[in-house]
């Protein structure tokens, strides 16, 4: 598999925030967000090959339970299945985070569904390709019925977000709404607690839930947290 960065630290964001986890990020991705806060894994994708063996026996000296798969998108690699099978024949806990622009076979416990709005429109040469690979839910929709546990995870920028955010979860079908999560746009600690109050609000509003980006206010933005 082609691997950006393998490290252990805390599950920044979503349901399992705060909890240790050893990470395994991939790299390659078919989106081109604006804001995205991995270059090296999408725009100027760089990594090196693993194998799955390789990748489980390094989740393995992690002594931890649980691992997170995460990218650029992860869900491109052709070994996305092995690796997982790998993992749950290990006792593993496995989240896979994903934009969900593809859906090949693989086995998780909790699916991380990050769907893009508009805000994550790139400029130049990627927009139409972005627009309309992000527009795709289908993909999406199967990724959740095969899901045994799910949480949908939005940026937000202030609550201009909103119309597109509830269509898509109308569109999905999603019942639950505290399994919908919020979580503030930005790159560093500063730029995340700047849209916090706005973010917080528009969940209390909605009955959405707020997701913290942990990571950044403990360790900083860059590779490794």
């Amino acid at each position: 598999m082609m691997i950006s960065e393998c490290f252990s630290s805390l599950q920044g964001e979503g349901s399992l925030a705060g909890v240790p986890s050893f990470f395994i990020r991939t790299t390659g991705c078919r989106l081109r967000c604006r804001w995205c806060d991995t270059p090296y894994t999408s725009w100027d994708a760089e990594g090196q090959r693993f194998s799955v063996e390789e990748l489980r026996e390094m989740a393995q000296e992690s002594r931890l339970h649980h691992v997170v798969i995460t990218g650029g998108e992860p869900l491109i690699q052709r070994e996305i299945g092995a690796l997982t099978a790998q993992l749950r024949e290990a006792s593993f806990h496995i989240t896979v985070e994903t934009s969900g622009t593809a859906a090949p076979e693989f086995d998780c416990d909790l699916l991380s569904l990050s769907p893009k709005t508009s805000n994550s429109d790139p400029e130049g040469r990627w927009t139409t390709r972005h627009r309309k690979l992000r527009s795709d839910l289908e993909i999406a929709r199967r990724l959740l019925e095969r899901a045994p546990e799910y949480q949908l995870k939005f940026v937000v920028r202030g609550g201009g977000d909103m119309p597109e955010i509830l269509q898509i979860v109308q569109e999905l079908g999603i019942r639950e709404s505290w399994k919908v999560q919020l979580m503030p746009e930005g790159r560093s600690a500063e730029e995340t607690e700047a849209r916090s109050v706005v973010v917080a609000g528009l969940c209390r509003e909605y009955g959405f839930r707020y997701t913290p980006r942990l990571h950044l206010s403990l360790f900083g933005g860059g590779r490794g947290v």
